[in-house]
């Protein structure tokens, strides 16, 4: 079953979000990773806002393990996101 990830990383910036994004060789607006279907970010008022949908929650904790915790790091994140999920009912892919 699909899952929505909802990541918030607390004082963390756009500028360390693109980093990450370099260190996992993803492109703004290009293909995601494996296991993903869609995914956005934001800065809030106190840090970053990431909200995905990933194919099945094993896989993005897979992706998480190996990925987004180590690179946030290396990118300088002070620590790891609070994570919310949720059962997705619904989602569009790209329309023609």
């Amino acid at each position: 079953m699909a899952v929505a990830v909802e990541m918030n990383f607390r004082g963390a910036t756009l500028s360390q979000y693109n980093k990450v994004l370099e260190l996992m060789g993803l492109t703004p607006l290009g293909a995601g990773p494996p296991g993903s279907v869609s995914h956005w970010a934001a800065a809030t008022a106190d840090g970053l806002r990431v909200v995905d949908v990933w194919h099945s929650k094993e896989q993005y904790e897979a992706f998480a393990h190996d990925q987004i915790g180590p690179l946030s790091q290396q990118a300088g994140f002070t620590g790891p996101p609070d994570v919310t999920f949720y059962e997705v009912h619904n989602y569009f892919t790209q329309g023609g």
